[in-house]
């Protein structure tokens, strides 16, 4: 290896080590969350599956969890200890046939339980692999309690639009679209530009800082237009998809949406200039909203505690609220407080970015 080189590779490593920033997201940030996912994932196996019980008379399967369930305030949780399979359990919830399936829609429940003389019927959507998992576990662990030679069990699949998988995947699909469009498409460009000098340059000419930053923004909020329509028009031709709401009350939140993320990701741009550092903050953001917000599978999965503070999360407003008028023929009424919260929360942040920016 020639002396060159070595000088060379020497230099590089020393200006790479002298960034804090981009020491720690370029190592130290991976490094966390790959412990922080590795922690999650390897705890006590325990398995969680919300069932909504639709109530008759007289109920056999009520009789099973005044046996063997725990009440809670307006649940009844049935736990089953495994050795080697670990914990599962079973919350079931007692509510009408029209709650169910709106609870079904919001991906709230798994399955739909009904029970009257000892005949039990399960609903769910058989393409829901988290639904089929909670039929073939409960109705296991009911053929094998002390009734089981009385008790005959059916099963119905939900395929009505709303209440499929695809259905509640598609909405969280274009949500989870924008929000990434507008993080690398705005907040790594600013940041590339800066580290190429380029800002420096531009205002140097007669150019309006604001114009700069929402030519950028109004860019990719087309793009996100027509990315958003191809994907609708493609899953409506493939998967029978239709807009049971509002669509008027669908194209203000959408445009809320991309002015939420358009501030976020002005503020998260307007410092660094290290492109190393703005892919470590980008990825800080997007992260843990992708494995949160309930995007390809129901948030409802994770532990109670936290669902305020999902709730509270951009991408969750923008994904519920799109979900609602897809499937469940929301309107204005029903969508006004995500729509102001996400105005809100963008106006807000593009404010500070601009106060806060670095042009060189």
């Amino acid at each position: 290896m020639n002396s060159q080189l070595i000088r060379l590779i020497t230099s590089r490593f020393l200006e790479t080590i002298r960034e804090p920033e981009v020491l720690f997201w370029g190592i130290v940030f991976p490094v966390l969350i790959s412990i922080g996912l590795g922690l999650a994932f390897m705890q006590k196996n325990e398995s969680k599956f919300n069932i909504a019980f639709v109530d008759t008379t007289p109920p056999e399967l009520d009789s099973l969890l005044t046996l063997y369930g725990q009440k809670k305030a307006k649940t009844i949780t049935w736990t089953i200890n495994e050795e080697s399979l670990g914990t599962t359990h079973f919350i079931f919830t007692s509510i009408n046939w029209t709650d169910a399936i709106i609870s079904l829609k919001r991906g709230a429940i798994d399955l739909i339980v009904s029970d009257s003389l000892s005949n039990i019927h399960y609903r769910f959507d058989p393409h829901n692999a988290q639904a089929e998992l909670a039929y073939l576990k409960l109705s296991n662990l009911i053929k094998s309690s002390s009734k089981a030679d009385a008790t005959k069990q059916e099963v119905s699949p939900l395929t009505l639009k709303g209440v499929r998988y695809i259905d509640f995947l598609i909405p969280g699909l274009i949500a989870f679209g924008l929000m990434s469009s507008l993080l690398w498409g705005v907040s790594y460009t600013i940041i590339e530009c800066r580290s190429q000098k380029l800002l420096r340059r531009m205002i140097a000419t007669p150019m309006k800082k604001s114009n700069f930053l929402i030519s950028i923004n109004f860019v990719r909020m087309i793009m996100n237009v027509l990315e958003s329509l191809i994907i609708f028009f493609c899953v409506a031709f493939l998967f029978d998809i239709r807009i049971q709401g509002n669509i008027a009350a669908l194209t203000v939140l959408f445009i809320a949406g991309n002015i939420a993320f358009a501030g976020l990701s002005v503020l998260l741009s307007c410092r660094t200039s290290k492109t190393e550092a703005g892919t470590g903050l980008i990825n800080a953001v997007q992260l843990p909203m992708m494995l949160l917000s309930g995007i390809f599978f129901s948030y409802h999965n994770f532990p109670e505690w936290s669902l305020g503070i999902i709730k509270l999360l951009p991408l969750t407003a923008l994904a519920d609220g799109m979900r609602s008028i897809f499937n469940e023929g929301a309107g204005f009424a029903e969508i006004i407080v995500p729509t102001i919260a996400l105005t809100t929360l963008g106006l807000v942040c593009f404010y500070a970015g601009i106060k806060l920016f670095r042009w060189q």
